[in-house]
């Protein structure tokens, strides 16, 4: 059985898409290492990237050449400074040199050398590629074949995902086996969590490494409330949520985002302004991604602006006092949920469509919402079936191939969904549901092998065949 951590579901990283951007970017940086394990990385004297299926399809659009360019050059998606992500390949195309592990040269082009494969796909996954060394002569020193397959999640063709020798206390593959293990502790999805993570880590490394990630989430949402200006890409694309947020806030901009999120709180919490807002850090953060910044894949970076929307919500405009424990279990919660649609269906949009990625994180947030408001573990996942039953059977059809459009609204839509799913959850009796969240996710899986490639980020069917790129964005 698959053993997922907290932190292989929420993984620090830059944009715009865990599947094209970090994905790619973790198995050049692998490849690389794997290369100098073998021989010296003196002696390569080129790389060619091979990039088959979506992976091609979408990849600029997606920035997969980037991500590609930074892996090489040994740029590390969780601390690398934002301007390089701009900076570095930049002065790789204009010199046509890349330094490998940022100390060894090798003439790159990316014309030259990224080849995209787009109609060919490799048979493991839809996001395929290959990365191949060369020497002085041309002869290959090294070669391998990666799979991206969602939520920054890598493959190497013939390793398996399942991490061998890893034996957790409580182990989860389904909604059952987690609300069975609940039972018989009598306790919460958040402490069957916490005996896991102790497989992995102290206690005190995953307090940190969580507030690490909340800390990510806040200044994603803070900077997306608060820049404005065009996406790139050329949609034209105008970033919408500073001004819904000065709008409703006022001028914050010389707030922190631990006191933005005070001023938040006492932000008067009629129902307009809460829908508002909360659709608005939800856009604010995949503004960002979109624009190339740092985010946490929750469990992909399409998605990534649902479950901190949330957290904001759970935070700002609820009536319980929320404390960094009541955060941390939120993301426990959360993390759990989406390794049950990870193991039992997909996260990968070029798998599932755009149900796998904004409905499992609707999904994921519903579950976390209502643990942190007090319900059982059966409403919690009660809620994760809400949410994720209204959502079923949602394409994947980025305009243009970038995560900008549909994909920045439908994250202030999966938001709102999980608080709904919430809401229900909490006011219902799980024991009379006729719906569960294994029937669900089974359900998902189905819909995802019978759903049509072209709606599967490829960008050759729903509104990215029917948009006229010439017109605005409203």
């Amino acid at each position: 059985m698959e053993a997922i951590s907290v932190f292989d579901m929420l993984k620090i990283g830059i944009g715009p898409s865990s599947s094209h951007t970090l994905g790619p970017w973790l198995a050049a940086r692998r490849f690389v290492a794997e290369t100098a394990s073998i021989a010296s990385l003196q002696e390569v004297a080129a790389v060619n990237v091979n990039l088959y299926g979506s992976l091609a399809l979408t990849g600029q659009g997606h920035g997969t050449d980037v991500a590609v360019l930074m892996g090489l050059s040994g740029a590390d998606p969780v601390t690398v400074p934002l301007e390089e992500v701009d900076a570095l390949p930049r002065r790789i195309t204009s010199g046509r040199i890349l330094y490998l592990e940022g100390r060894f040269p090798v003439t790159f082009d990316p014309a030259d050398h990224i080849f995209y494969h787009h109609y060919e796909s490799l048979p493991y996954h839809p996001n395929g590629m290959s990365l191949v060394a060369f020497d002085a002569t041309g002869t290959p020193m090294h070669q391998a074949v990666f799979y991206s397959v969602g939520g920054g999640f890598i493959v190497k063709e013939g390793e398996s995902m399942v991490e061998q020798g890893i034996v957790l206390p409580f182990p989860v593959h389904s909604g059952a086996d987690l609300l069975r293990h609940c039972a018989a502790r009598q306790c919460r999805i958040s402490d069957i969590v916490i005996e896991n993570e102790r497989t992995w880590r102290t206690d005190d490394e995953t307090r940190a490494g969580l507030l690490e990630i909340w800390r990510v989430m806040k200044e994603a949402v803070y900077r997306g409330c608060h820049t404005e200006g065009t996406l790139p890409g050329g949609l034209q694309v105008s970033r919408r949520a500073p001004s819904i947020c000065l709008r409703i806030l006022g001028d914050c901009t010389h707030l922190s985002p631990d006191n933005w999120l005070i001023h938040i709180k006492e932000v008067q919490k009629d129902f307009q302004r809460v829908l508002r807002l909360v659709g608005a850090f939800a856009m604010g953060v995949n503004e960002e991604n979109a624009n190339f910044g740092r985010i946490v894949t929750a469990p992909t970076n399409g998605a990534a602006g649902v479950i901190p929307a949330v957290l904001f919500y759970y935070y700002g405009f609820t009536d319980q006092e929320v404390t960094d424990d009541h955060i941390l279990r939120f993301l426990m919660t959360a993390a759990e949920i989406g390794s049950i649609f990870k193991k039992g269906s997909t996260i990968s949009a070029a798998m599932g469509g755009c149900q796998a990625e904004i409905g499992v994180s609707s999904a994921m947030a519903a579950a976390a919402l209502t643990e942190g408001l007090g319900g059982t573990p059966e409403q919690a996942l009660m809620a994760a079936e809400i949410a994720m039953e209204h959502h079923l059977g949602m394409t994947c059809d980025p305009i243009g191939g970038l995560v900008q459009v549909p994909c920045i609204e439908r994250n202030s839509m999966g938001a709102v969904k999980a608080i709904t799913a919430a809401n229900i959850a909490l006011e219902s009796d799980p024991s009379k549901a006729r719906v569960s969240l294994d029937a669900v996710v089974k359900t998902m899986l189905e819909t995802a092998r019978d759903m049509h490639h072209h709606y599967k980020e490829t960008s050759q069917g729903g509104l990215a065949v029917h948009i006229d790129l010439s017109l605005p964005e409203c």
